[in-house]
C-alpha cells in the first residue's frame, strides 16, 4: 500500500506541476508532463523464468547515488541505466531474488576494467552471492579479461567462463605512492609537519622521496593481510587451497585463458554469444540469434516493492532503527555531498537522539578520517546518545581509519569486515607556506601585528622553532585526548592504545584482534544487533537518514533503461594525472580551524 501510494502521489503531483507548467511556458510545461507520465508505472515488471543480471561495471557505494536535480533529469531523458547504487540495496536485491522463484538465475556481466567499489564492500555482495547459490540457484559469470576484484566476485558462481582472448588477474596488491616533495620543491612551496605516531605517513609525500621504513612496514602487513584473506576467501570455491593460488600468483600474476582453464580458475573459454545461448536454454527461450534470454537488471529489479522491504522491519512499527551514513572525507563545517560535514552530520544525529520513535542507531562508516575538530563534533554526539541510553551501533566499510575510527570508537558496538582499513589512530599538521615562490616572482609581505602569534596561521612565511613546537604541543594534546578517548570507550589499558596506534593502519581481522573492534560483519549484522540492543524483537522497521530527495527526484526516480553503460577503461597516462589530480584535491578539504587532522595516509592505494 505504501509503495502504491507513493507512485500515486507522484503521478498526481507529476500532473499537477505539469498542469501549471502547460500555463506558464506553453509547449515546454507539455513535453514535461510528457516525461512525468512515463513514471506512472507501478514499477517493473518480472517475468517467469528470468535470469537477474549484474553489471560488475556499477560502483557500488554505501549511501548510493545521490545526483542534483539537474542530473536525474538527464537520467530520464538517457537510455543508460545508473552506474552506481547502493550497497544494502544490492545486497536486498540479491537476497531477495534467492526467494523469487521468478529469477531462475543469476548473470555476473564482467565489465573489463578496473571496478571502484571498496574491498568490504565487495566481501558483503560476495556473501549474498554465495547465498544464492547455496539455494540451489545458478550463478553463472563471463568477462573478457577479469580483475582481481571482479574475480573475487566470480569465484563464487557455479560456471565462470573468459574469452579465448581473455586473461584472469592473480598478480596480487599492491600500493603504488606518489611523493610531491620534489615538485614543491621546484616550484617553491615550503612545507612543515606537526604529528605525533611513528606511522602517521600522511605527511611523507610532501616531506620525502621515498617510503620510509615505518610505513613500508605497515604497507605490507596491510596488503599481506588482505591478500591473504583473498586467497583463503576464493580457494575453497574453486576447490584449491590458498598456497596453490599463491604459486599461481608468483609464477603467472596474468594467466591467459587456457592457463587459467588448467589451474582450474575459470570452468570455460567460451565467447560472448555461447554464454548467451546457454542463458537462453536456462530461461526456456528460443535459439533465434536475434533474440535474447529473458532478464531483469539488478537496477530494475532493486525496484520492486519485495526488493524494498526485504529486510526493512515491519512497515507501520513506531520504532525506527536508523541508518546514518558517514561516507567520505570527514570536514569542518557542512561539506558537500561527497563528504562528511561535521556540523551536518553532528546535527542530523542530534535530530534523532531526540526523536523518541528512533529506538537505536546504525552509523554505517566508510571515511579515511580529515578534520580532527569535525571528528570531536560528531563524536560528541554519539557520546551523548550513550548517555540517553539509545544504543549507537557501528559498521565500518571500507575504510574507517583514523577519524573516521574516532567518530566510531564511542560507539555501544563496532562491526567490520575482515578487509576493512581501520586504525591510523594518529594526528599531524601540515603546514604550507608559498614565500620563495612569491619572492621568485616578485610578491614580498611586511606584516604589523599586536601578539607574537598572530599571524601563525599565514601562509607567507615558514613557522619559527617557537611557533612550530606551539602547534606541536596541540597536536600531543589532541593526540593524547585521542588515545585516552579510545582507552575509555574501548575498555582497554591506554598504555596498550599507545603501542597499538601510532598512526599505524590495520585491517579489520587484525582491529578485532587488539580490541579495537567487536564482531566481524557487515551492515544487516549491525542492524541485528541494533534490534538486539534496544529489545525490539519483531517490532521495528528501518530508516535510512538524511533521505534527501528534491520533488522532482522523487518523482522520477524510477525512470531507468534496461541497457547497461559501457565504461572505458583509462590509458595509464591519463589515470596517473587524474591520480595527481586527486592527490592535490585533498587539499582544499583540509579546513580544520587548528589546521590538525586524525586522517589515512593520503596515498594507501591498492590495486
Amino acid at each position: 500500500m505504501k509503495d502504491f501510494l507513493k507512485f500515486t502521489f507522484a503521478s498526481l503531483l507529476g500532473n499537477l506541476i505539469g498542469l501549471v507548467l502547460i500555463t506558464t511556458m506553453g509547449i515546454g510545461g507539455l513535453i514535461f508532463l510528457i516525461i512525468i507520465s512515463m513514471g506512472q508505472d507501478s514499477g517493473p515488471q518480472v517475468k517467469d523464468k528470468s535470469v537477474l543480471v549484474f553489471d560488475l561495471s556499477l560502483s557500488v557505494s554505501d549511501s548510493g547515488p545521490n545526483p542534483s536535480t539537474s542530473e536525474a533529469l538527464q537520467q530520464a531523458f538517457s537510455e543508460n541505466t545508473p552506474t552506481e547504487i547502493q550497497l544494502r540495496t544490492l545486497v536486498q536485491s540479491i537476497d531477495q531474488a534467492r526467494k523469487d522463484d521468478r529469477i531462475v538465475a543469476l548473470y555476473l556481466q564482467g565489465s573489463n576494467s578496473p571496478t571502484s567499489t571498496g574491498l568490504a564492500n565487495l566481501k558483503e555482495i560476495r556473501q549474498a552471492l554465495q547465498q544464492f547459490k547455496d539455494s540451489g540457484k545458478t550463478i553463472i559469470a563471463y568477462d573478457i579479461d577479469w580483475t582481481a576484484p571482479e574475480y573475487y566476485l566470480a569465484s563464487v558462481a557455479n560456471q565462470v567462463v573468459v574469452h579465448p582472448l581473455g586473461s584472469l588477474d592473480l598478480k596480487g596488491l599492491s600500493s603504488q605512492v606518489m611523493f610531491l616533495t620534489g615538485a614543491l620543491d621546484k616550484y617553491g612551496i615550503g612545507v612543515q609537519v606537526t604529528r605525533v605516531g611513528k606511522y602517521k605517513s600522511a605527511v611523507e609525500p610532501f616531506l620525502l622521496k621515498k617510503l620510509s621504513p615505518e610505513s613500508r612496514e605497515q604497507t605490507q602487513s596491510l596488503l599481506s593481510n588482505l591478500w591473504g584473506e583473498w586467497l583463503t576467501t576464493i580457494a575453497p570455491s574453486r576447490k584449491l587451497i590458498p598456497q596453490q593460488l599463491q604459486t599461481l600468483s608468483n609464477t603467472e600474476g596474468i594467466l591467459l585463458a587456457n592457463t587459467a582453464l588448467k589451474a582450474k580458475l575459470v570452468d570455460q573459454v567460451a565467447y560472448g554469444d555461447e554464454v548467451v545461448t546457454n542463458l537462453k536454454k536456462i530461461t526456456g527461450e528460443s535459439q533465434d540469434k536475434n533474440q535474447q534470454f529473458r532478464q531483469i537488471s539488478i537496477n530494475s529489479y532493486s525496484k520492486i516493492p519485495e526488493v524494498v522491504k526485504n529486510n526493512s522491519g515491519k512497515e507501520n512499527s513506531d520504532n525506527r532503527i536508523a541508518i546514518v551514513y558517514a561516507e567520505g572525507e570527514i570536514v569542518n563545517g557542512t561539506g558537500t555531498s561527497s563528504q562528511i560535514g561535521g556540523d551536518r552530520l553532528a546535527k542530523e544525529l542530534r535530530k534523532l537522539r531526540l526523536d523518541n520513535q528512533v529506538k537505536a542507531i546504525v552509523l554505517r562508516v566508510n571515511s579515511p578520517g580529515g578534520s580532527a575538530t569535525a571528528s570531536e563534533v560528531i563524536g560528541r554526539e554519539i557520546e551523548l546518545m550513550r548517555k540517553q541510553k539509545k544504543p549507537v551501533i557501528v559498521s565500518m566499510g571500507n575504510y574507517a581509519a583514523s577519524g573516521g575510527y574516532w567518530i566510531s570508537m564511542g560507539a555501544d558496538k563496532i562491526f567490520a569486515e575482515s578487509n576493512t582499513i581501520t586504525g591510523s589512530i594518529g594526528v599531524f599538521g601540515l603546514l604550507f607556506n608559498i614565500q620563495e615562490i612569491s619572492n621568485q616572482n616578485g610578491i614580498t609581505w611586511d606584516s604589523v601585528k599586536t601578539g607574537k602569534f598572530a599571524d601563525i596561521q599565514g601562509i607567507n612565511r615558514p613557522k619559527t622553532p617557537e611557533e612550530l613546537a606551539k602547534l606541536q604541543s596541540i597536536v600531543n594534546l589532541i593526540y593524547d585526548r585521542f588515545i585516552s578517548n579510545v582507552a575509555t570507550n574501548r575498555n582497554l589499558p591506554k598504555d596498550k592504545v599507545q603501542n597499538i596506534a601510532q598512526g599505524r593502519v590495520w585491517s579489520g581481522s587484525q582491529a578485532k584482534q587488539l580490541g579495537l573492534v567487536d564482531e566481524i560483519g557487515g551492515l544487516d549484522a549491525a542492524i541485528t544487533a541494533a534490534v538486539k540492543t534496544a529489545n525490539l524483537g519483531d517490532n521495528w522497521t528501518l530508516q535510512e537518514s538524511p533521505k534527501s530527495r528534491s520533488l522532482e527526484e522523487r518523482i522520477i526516480e524510477n525512470l531507468t533503461g534496461e541497457n547497461t553503460t559501457v565504461t572505458t577503461p583509462l590509458d595509464p597516462l591519463t589515470r596517473e594525472f587524474l591520480r595527481l589530480q586527486e592527490e592535490l584535491s585533498i587539499i582544499k578539504t583540509m579546513n580544520d580551524p587548528k589546521g590538525i587532522y586524525t586522517r589515512l595516509p593520503f596515498n594507501l592505494r591498492i590495486e
